[in-house]
């Protein structure tokens, strides 16, 4: 397998490929297949990109069907049938059903552009600077949503200074603390030498900080104390929503209504780039052209998220996401955490995390290689990347969800001898 043309001409910040060393040419539903023919179970999931599985018969035939017309690829922010097509469905069949009232905003077709926006509105609305981040958060890569990030990998490749942003604690952090009291406390204080912030930015589920899943009180919690103090809660859906945690939008649980939400990967249906922000209508005072990008109007992600809204509706995927995430649960506690009682689980919907922190701090990378030797892709998160992710796409067969399972629960085994 030719790996070198990568390796000679590609730069070194590639990351992925380097757990994952295979030249892939095919994917289908939740297998990948490399150029030898290998087939490999995906718990990995384009990072939540593919949640409806890998050429999904029915969205991608609504793409080739589109591009055969020679309908328009881009658009900017044109008006275009697929644009239109895909703001009535989002609407008419998710938003307004679940009883929200949002307007939607295009931006550039990632996530961190999505929270670049967001908090540029919450500024721009508030007329303050600072935002407040819980510890153990992902939000992005480019400097606006990166100040926002905790992991200090990341941060440390700015090269540049990352500013307002405080970042709080996150509830499962310090037994006793009351978060939401801290919070207060930081706006209440004179002394504090902390700003009142514009907006509170976060995850429901921290996936990238360990699957640290929030509890519905907590974001009810947070949601009282940003109505209470005039601040903007922003929910950073990009890879918990779209049914990863059980249902479309992953707040719906706590029965709360985030000022503005950001989503992205899943949102285009079927890997294709899109990023939207869905924001309160008396929020959106942008000037035409504030915020924009050149391929915020990609038509054919237009056309695929309308026809995985369609499809996830007509499969009851949420329900299913519940259903397979249950199977995991089980699978998990009764097959890998006997093998160690220092092993935990955490997890919702279709994403969860097994942490091996309390064992040994190699042991993760380790069982991701012997995951990968037999065949299933997985990856770690979390604090020293302790926790290895189970994120397989929402529409995995049961059989072959429980056979990567298995694969899983034979490289524990090995690997703690």
């Amino acid at each position: 397998m030719k790996t070198n043309t990568f390796e000679q001409y590609e730069s070194k910040v590639r990351s992925y490929c380097r757990h994952f060393p295979k030249v892939f040419t095919e994917a289908k539903g939740a297998v990948m297949t490399d150029e030898d023919g290998v087939k490999y179970i995906d718990f990995f999931c384009g990072a939540g990109a593919v949640n409806y599985g890998h050429n999904n018969d029915y969205i991608k035939s609504k793409v080739i069907d589109y591009i055969s017309t020679d309908g328009i690829i881009h658009a900017l922010d044109m008006y275009t049938v697929p644009k239109r097509e895909f703001i009535d469905t989002l609407e008419t069949k998710i938003i307004e059903p679940r009883g929200y009232k949002y307007k939607i905003q295009f931006t550039g077709p990632t996530g961190t552009n999505g929270i670049e926006a967001a908090i540029k509105l919450a500024r721009k609305n508030k007329r303050r600077r600072n935002i407040f981040a819980f510890m153990g958060c992902f939000h992005g890569m480019t400097l606006g949503s990166l100040s926002l990030t905790s992991e200090m990998y990341a941060r440390n490749g700015a090269g540049a200074s990352l500013n307002d942003c405080t970042h709080i604690p996150a509830p499962y952090m310090f037994e006793g603390l009351d978060v939401i009291e801290y919070m207060q406390t930081l706006i209440d204080d004179d002394h504090s030498a902390v700003e009142k912030p514009a907006a509170v930015v976060m995850e429901t589920v921290q996936a990238e900080g360990g699957i640290r899943v929030f509890s519905d009180d907590f974001l009810k919690a947070v949601r009282e104390f940003c109505t209470k103090n005039d601040i903007l809660m922003i929910v950073d859906d990009v890879q918990v929503g779209c049914c990863r945690a059980g249902h479309f939008f992953s707040f719906e649980r706590a029965g709360i209504e985030p000022d503005i939400v950001v989503m992205s990967k899943s949102i285009g249906g079927i890997g294709m780039p899109l990023a939207i922000v869905l924001l309160k209508e008396e929020l959106d005072n942008w000037k035409p052209g504030e915020h924009n990008g050149t391929f915020r109007g990609n038509q054919l992600s237009f056309v695929a998220g309308k026809a995985a809204i369609d499809y996830l509706l007509e499969n009851d995927v949420e329900a299913e996401t519940r259903r397979k995430g249950q199977l995991v649960k089980e699978f998990v506690e009764k097959n890998i955490l006997p093998l160690d009682s220092r092993i935990k689980l955490r997890g919702i919907g279709l994403i969860w995390g097994i942490d091996f922190a309390g064992v040994r701090g190699d042991l993760s990378e380790k069982i991701i290689e012997k995951c990968f030797e037999k065949n299933l892709i997985c990856e770690c998160a979390g604090r020293q990347g302790s926790v290895i992710k189970i994120m397989p796409p929402l529409v995995i067969e049961d059989e072959l969800l429980i056979k990567g399972l298995n694969i899983l629960a034979d490289a524990v085994k090995k690997s703690l001898k």
